[in-house]
This record gives C-alpha cells, structure tokens and sequence, in this order.
C-alpha cells in the first residue's frame, strides 16, 4: 500500500529549482535510501515530504490525501521524522524526550494515557535502551542519542518514517545497529525513507535507491543492480567509478 507519493514534484529554495518532475512512492514495508552528492538536495527533498518547506511545483500525497490539505496535527499522526540537528534541550531525561512523540495524542497539557505509555514502552522496546532512561540527553553518546530519536518517532506511531543522515557522526558497530533497527521497523509495515552516504552498509539493507543528481531525473532502482550498472558511481560523480 502506497504511505507517500509525489507527483511531478520540484523541490528547492525560492526560484532555484534543484530537482524536478518527482515521481516517487514509499509503500508499507518498504526501507528506501535516497542517495546523491552533497548540495543535490537530499535533506531538502525530506524536509518538503516532511511539510516543513513548500514545494516549487507538484503535489505530495500522504496516506492517500494531499498534504497541502492536512493540518500539521494530522500529519505528526501519519508522519513521522528524525533530522540532523541535535534537540536543544539537552537537559531533558530519555524517558522526557521519548514521551514527547506522543504529543499528537495527548494534547497541549501532555497528559499520557494508558495506550501513550504502552506506545512508549513499545518504542523502548525496540531500540533496547531501558538501560540510559534515566539519563539526560547531554550524557549520552551519538550512537545512544541517535536510537533515542529513533525511539520518540517510534512512540510517535506513524505509518512513514523520514530520517535525514541518520548514521552520520556514528562509529561503525553504531552505523550497522541503526541501519539494522530501521530495517526491522520497516518490516514492522512502516515506510521509512533516509537520506545515506552509507552506500556499502545501506545496499545490504535497503530495498530501493532514490538517486538524485543536478538537472536529471531521479534514478530509481535495487541497489545490488545499481552498483552492478555504474548508475551509483555516476550519481555519486566518483572518478574512476570506484565506490
């Protein structure tokens, strides 16, 4: 079942098109890393599906309705995102930030029900971190950080998932446990999308590459083929075609 559809979509800042005529899907079990050079306009293309900036042209489409249409209430219940910048409230405990992801349900005063907890102790659950929640955000490392995120969006119980480099900064053993849980929650029914510089790690993962590059259409396809096929090397521009 399609979770996110684009249709003849453009992304980019003001007049200044980066990539255009977007017609992509993220179905339910689906992982898909979207790949391409620094500056092509990855984190730009999650931050428009995400609703945070408007689109230049084209529409979005999110659990079968325009997102132009949703408030963003109904859209934090669909959607869901992890992007690069770290929380600026660092003070706050694991167990605080997590809770947060329920905000779509518990309102204004934050008052969590029995099936908010539940969710919650689900999302810890799944990322296997009981053993940092009572520590604060500024004690943790990358890696511990990064599953902390994970696990507010998992308490957040939407049908997508879009994580904007989420294993940058990490060490190796961090990179394949973060790629492993996404995985796994994709195979929970979820749709997750990231944004990866991972090319190695992710093809071992992913379902499908989104590839994008300057004044070009947006490359779709395996990653094992891809990689076969050179299309990889030449989204990536490397020299020599050697990744």
């Amino acid at each position: 079942m399609s979770l996110l559809q684009t249709h003849n979509l453009t992304i980019g800042y003001g007049d200044k098109p980066l990539v255009s005529d977007i017609n992509v899907s993220l179905e339910s079990g689906q992982f898909i890393g979207l790949i391409g050079q620094n500056g092509v306009g990855k984190s730009t293309l999650i931050r428009t599906l995400a609703g945070f900036q408007e689109p230049l042209g084209g529409s979005i489409s999110l659990g079968g309705r325009e997102l132009i249409k949703l408030n963003p209430k109904e859209i934090s219940k669909k959607l869901g995102v992890v992007l690069t910048e770290k929380p600026t409230a660092l003070n706050l405990s694991v167990l605080e930030l997590i809770s947060l992801g329920r905000h779509p349900y518990s309102g204004w005063l934050g008052q969590l029900r029995q099936d908010d907890v539940e969710k919650i102790e689900e999302a810890i659950e799944q990322t296997q971190i009981h053993h940092i929640l009572n520590k604060r955000l500024y004690q943790l490392s990358d890696g511990q950080l990064q599953k902390v995120m994970i696990a507010r969006v998992l308490a957040q119980d939407t049908d997508v998932i879009l994580l904007d480099e989420p294993t940058s900064h990490l060490d190796l053993r961090n990179k394949i446990e973060v790629l492993d849980l996404l995985k796994k929650i994709s195979q929970s029914g979820k749709g997750v999308l990231i944004s990866t510089h991972e090319i190695h790690l992710s093809a071992k993962v992913c379902d499908m590459y989104w590839g994008v590059d300057f004044g070009v259409p947006m490359e779709i396809g395996v990653p094992d083929e891809m990689l076969l096929s050179g299309k990889v090397q030449e989204l990536l521009h490397l020299e020599g075609g050697a990744i």
